[in-house]
């Protein structure tokens, strides 16, 4: 009798992980180098014809920027561009290389910088970089307050331009679900304003350390989780004097985060990331 890998050849191992329900498949660059082409990308990405994920992260040896840490990882949309920053991909790889390493804590390379990560009980917590209101390190097209942003769209209005290692646009609202932000996210994103777009939030201020909040990412996608959005609306908060904690839960449709502040200019996520399976993709 055949065995089932000697029908479908058998090409590069994988391990598909979720973090609040956010999907991800996560590929081992260091020995044999990979660099997925955007068909590539969007055939391991489509659910219909591929392994299902949000996004690929391929695990390299570290850069001239990353020295001291475990591993340089890069996250790939799946429309195929490369993003800066995923918070709940970062768990999800810390706690594989965790595994792999027997180590408690360790630092990853992501976007050039180096962010520590640990094991936090049942969680993983992670470093998410500097966070920054600087408008031209958002990127904003013209220089502007960053905490009263004069874009609106529908409902929403005085939006809050963050940097937490990729942009991020938050509204406060008072009625988090009487927001349609699939529409007001493909409006936003198209702003003039977003050189580079922006990921587009609506958070919802519970009392001072419990935030509602949800994301309509850059790829195009409304998304059950964000973990740098997570950091983006309690840095949003705080800035405003909405809330006073140095620390919040951020609760979103796929779960909650806390988000923690390292200091001023840095903040720490803690959550869940967990195994799905793994395989092989075929050749």
């Amino acid at each position: 009798m055949k065995s089932w890998f000697d029908m479908a050849t058998v090409g590069r191992p994988f391990v598909k992980m979720q973090g609040l329900l956010n999907h991800f498949v996560i590929i081992d660059g260091r020995d044999d180098p990979f660099t997925p082409s955007i068909s590539e990308i969007a055939h391991i990405c489509n659910i219909e014809t591929g392994v299902g994920a949000e996004q690929i992260m391929v695990i390299e040896g570290v850069s001239e920027y990353g020295v001291g840490a475990y591993a340089r990882v890069r996250i790939y949309n799946f429309n195929g561009t490369e993003a800066e920053a995923c918070g709940n991909a970062t768990r999800c790889v810390a706690k594989l290389l965790f595994e792999e390493s027997g180590l408690d804590q360790l630092s990853l390379e992501i976007n050039f910088q180096i962010l520590a990560c640990e094991k936090d009980g049942e969680n993983i917590s992670a470093e998410m970089g500097r966070i920054s209101f600087d408008w031209d390190k958002i990127p904003l097209a013209q220089q502007c307050d960053s905490l009263h942003v004069d874009i609106k769209s529908g409902p929403v209005q005085d939006a809050v331009a963050v940097n937490v290692g990729n942009p991020h646009l938050v509204f406060f609202v008072d009625d988090f679900e009487a927001v349609d932000l699939v529409a007001v996210g493909k409006d936003v994103q198209k702003n003039a304003l977003l050189p580079q777009s922006a990921n587009v939030g609506v958070g919802q201020i519970i009392d001072n350390t419990h935030i509602k909040f949800q994301v309509y990412e850059r790829p195009g996608m409304l998304t059950m989780a964000c973990g740098s959005g997570s950091c983006a609306v309690v840095a949003a908060a705080r800035a405003r004097g909405l809330i006073k904690s140095d620390y919040a839960y951020v609760e979103m449709p796929g779960g909650t985060l806390k988000i923690s502040y390292k200091d001023d200019n840095m903040a720490v996520m803690s959550g869940p990331a967990e195994f799905c399976y793994s395989g092989y993709l075929t050749q």
